[in-house]
């Protein structure tokens, strides 16, 4: 028995589309671009990256929901296009929304009718959607409709689903998306105690906080390749020797920030909303003191509270993300130049 649970090596997606019928073209798309990771069984093991990064493509490759361009991938030592069948045998699948689950149905009903499709026996369905209903806290609410269910328990009753055949390896592809605070910190202590169990985890988020959390390790994918991989800690050091600026403002606009990315030293802007604000983080170089030149920029709209920090993984990552589109861009105008 192999020690992975996950291998992948060179994998590759292209999709082709066409466009027009008299003069056809073709539009090619390279969603995942040499993709190659091992994850060890019992681990946690995170895919961060930016929307149409290929994280959910890579995923469906490894899931056998796609087939790969290019390439090779295996799950516990089966090959993904070879063995299938043994793959999904071997995996569920998770993935965030309110997709894939019945809602004039109860969520028993819903668990009894997938413990059919998965093949579970009869004899085990009772005791195992029991044992499940208690892990992922719906003991108790189990008879009602689904349609009732809040964000947070459709969620869960999602992961019991994929979890029903007892895989060995657990996709779950952004699954707190939407989910109340307390809804997503009861889904990260039920998949944390599941790896704890030995189950091996592979999941997508756009949650920082979520993947330092629970991930051993993480990816960040960029344009279907992976740029860097390792733990929290080691890709914090991506941002080391950056200076960190976050101010609470209200009423920024894109001009604002676009004169901000302007500034000389300044690596990587992000904005999130909060509450009736936004809250910008700016990343500049070591010894460049950019607050003086952001109180000018933001001079006339009202600024909360502005400090400095040490870089956090959000950093980290935002500094993966602008160095793979900036050296992407710097190629691309070589090319046309050339």
């Amino acid at each position: 028995m192999t020690d992975l649970a996950i291998k992948a090596d060179g994998l590759c997606r292209t999709y082709r589309s066409r466009r027009g019928w008299l003069r056809p073209s073709w539009n090619t798309v390279e969603a995942v671009r040499g993709i190659t990771l091992e994850v060890r069984r019992g681990e946690l093991f995170g895919l961060l990256g930016p929307n149409g990064a290929g994280k959910t493509t890579t995923i469906k490759m490894l899931s056998t929901l796609l087939l790969p361009t290019e390439g090779s991938a295996s799950i516990a030592g089966f090959d993904v296009v070879r063995d299938t069948r043994e793959v999904r045998r071997r995996i569920g699948y998770v993935f965030g929304g309110d997709r894939g689950l019945y809602d004039r149905l109860s969520g028993l009903d819903n668990l009894r009718y997938f413990a059919e499709l998965y093949g579970v026996p009869a004899r085990e369905q009772r005791s195992r959607i029991a044992e499940l209903l208690e892990v992922v806290g719906l003991a108790g609410r189990e008879r009602e409709k689904v349609e009732g269910y809040s964000r947070g328990m459709r969620q869960r009753l999602h992961l019991a689903r994929g979890l029903l055949h007892r895989p060995e390896v657990l996709f779950l592809d952004e699954p707190s998306i939407g989910v109340d605070p307390v809804g997503a910190r009861e889904l990260r202590q039920t998949v944390a105690e599941l790896a704890r169990n030995g189950t091996t985890v592979l999941l997508t988020t756009h949650y920082m906080a979520e993947a330092e959390e629970l991930c051993g390790r993480i990816a960040v994918i960029v344009g279907g390749t992976i740029r860097e991989l390792g733990t929290a800690q080691e890709l914090k050091r991506r941002a080391d020797g950056r200076r960190v600026l976050s101010a609470e403002v209200f009423g920024a606009t894109d001009d604002h920030l676009d004169r901000i990315r302007a500034l000389p030293p300044v690596r990587g802007v992000s904005v999130d909303a909060q509450g009736l604000g936004q809250l910008v983080t700016v990343q500049s170089d070591a010894g460049a003191d950019v607050e003086p030149q952001v109180r000018e920029i933001l001079h006339g709209i009202r600024v909360g509270r502005l400090d400095t920090r040490e870089p956090s993984l959000e950093d980290a990552y935002v500094a993966i993300v602008t160095a793979a589109d900036e050296h992407r861009a710097h190629h691309e105008s070589a090319a046309v130049s050339g």
